[in-house]
């Protein structure tokens, strides 16, 4: 028979031997937490709230949730795309996958102000009900234009190109902004829209609308779906709304229709918000082939291509330097001296871009005129900070 004293004594030394454990528990966990939380490969997102206010709410403003480029702090000088979705569970979705897609400078996701709207808000949920069930109420759309898009401009620095996302009901939203206010933003994404049963009147009122656009800047639209079973009900809508599409046939109207057929109903807003970043930064990305149609015109016919983008597209720079050096890079065989022209054109238009800089410079190496490379080289380290290029280029300096 165990007494009692020996059960207490058992009892002291496991609690003692548990304390023991406890004790040196949170030295091993927090070695790799802390480890995790200042690795550069896990950038600390910047968040913060944005209140907006708006005569058209009877309750208080609506708090919506804002996510920063990482580096949005020490690049004062940068402005940035802005992507707003009205699903509030959509947020970590969004800055997960763009900082992804944008950490690799940029590409294919310029880095973007992400902003998500807060769930619950009784003020922003009847807006969106009156847009969806009475005809012609556009409440929803003036909270956007005189609220919502000018506190984002006053807060943040903004380049003025914006994306609605939405998914289901919210995809239909967009469309229903798309086709009655599209100035309000550059790009539109929608995955399974809804628009069975008159939602927005979207199909009702695309007829006319979708005609008389009359847009005066490019607009990219990404719509999707697939033949999941929960889309079956939307597919003869979504239809109805390619067809509507073709009949349009705006120049101005850049957009794309896409099925996912096969895929699960809850990945749709993954697969159409990373295909929809891919389509509309598409031509900033891909650079102009010396041979295409476009190549063969020459430096100045590219140069001007980009100011179009520019300018009447996207609303902020974009850079020929790419396609120029891919351009002189092909010129350099036959004609040195041309291939130099077309790089000067490059720096003369973007006189703060290193990699013109430097890939005359390695025209010059081939020229063996190492003095003028050098000049160069040095120049283009003067205007970058990535520690790639800084590293390449200062070894060909040295070499």
């Amino acid at each position: 028979m165990i007494t009692s004293s020996y059960r207490l004594s058992s009892t002291l030394m496991l609690l003692g031997m548990l304390f023991i454990a406890l004790l040196f528990m949170p030295q091993v966990l927090a070695e790799p937490t802390s480890n995790i939380q200042q690795h550069e490969a896990y950038p600390k997102p910047i968040q913060q709230v944005l209140s907006v206010a708006s005569e058209l709410f009877t309750e208080k403003s609506a708090d919506f949730m804002v996510s920063l480029p990482h580096n949005y702090q020490q690049n004062s000088a940068k402005s940035y795309v802005v992507m707003l979705d009205l699903h509030p569970r959509s947020h970590l979705l969004h800055t997960g996958m763009h900082d992804w897609m944008s950490h690799n400078g940029g590409w294919p996701w310029l880095e973007t102000i992400i902003i998500t709207a807060p769930d619950g808000h009784q003020g922003l949920g009847k807006l969106k009900e009156l847009a969806i069930e009475e005809k012609g109420n556009q409440q929803l759309l003036d909270f956007f234009e005189q609220d919502l898009l000018p506190a984002i401009d006053r807060t943040y620095r903004t380049n003025g190109f914006k994306i609605l996302n939405g998914f289901t009901g919210n995809a239909g939203l967009g469309l229903y902004t798309l086709i009655n206010r599209p100035e309000l933003f550059n790009a539109y994404i929608a995955a399974s829209p809804v628009l069975s049963r008159d939602f927005g009147y979207v199909l009702k009122d695309a007829p006319e609308k979708l005609k008389n656009l009359k847009l005066k800047q490019q607009r990219f639209l990404f719509v999707s779906t697939s033949d999941s079973g929960y889309e079956q009900g939307q597919l003869p809508s979504f239809a109805e709304l390619e067809s509507l599409l073709k009949q349009a046939d705006d120049s101005m109207l850049n957009y794309k229709v896409q099925r996912f057929d096969g895929s699960y109903y809850m990945t749709q807003p993954v697969l159409a918000t990373a295909m929809g970043i891919e389509m509309i930064f598409n031509d900033i990305h891909n650079t102009v082939q010396p041979d295409s149609e476009l190549g063969k015109q020459g430096a100045q016919a590219i140069l001007a291509h980009y100011k179009t983008l520019s300018q009447q597209v996207y609303g902020f720079e974009v850079s020929a330097v790419g396609s120029l050096t891919a351009l002189a890079q092909s010129q350099f065989t036959a004609d040195a001296e041309q291939a130099i022209a077309t790089l000067e054109l490059a720096i003369a238009n973007y006189p703060t871009n290193p990699h013109a800089l430097a890939a005359l410079a390695e025209i010059y190496i081939e020229l063996d005129n190492q003095t003028k490379a050098n000049s160069l080289l040095r120049q283009a380290m003067t205007l970058t900070e990535h520690p790639f290029w800084l590293n390449k280029w200062g070894k060909l300096v040295k070499e």
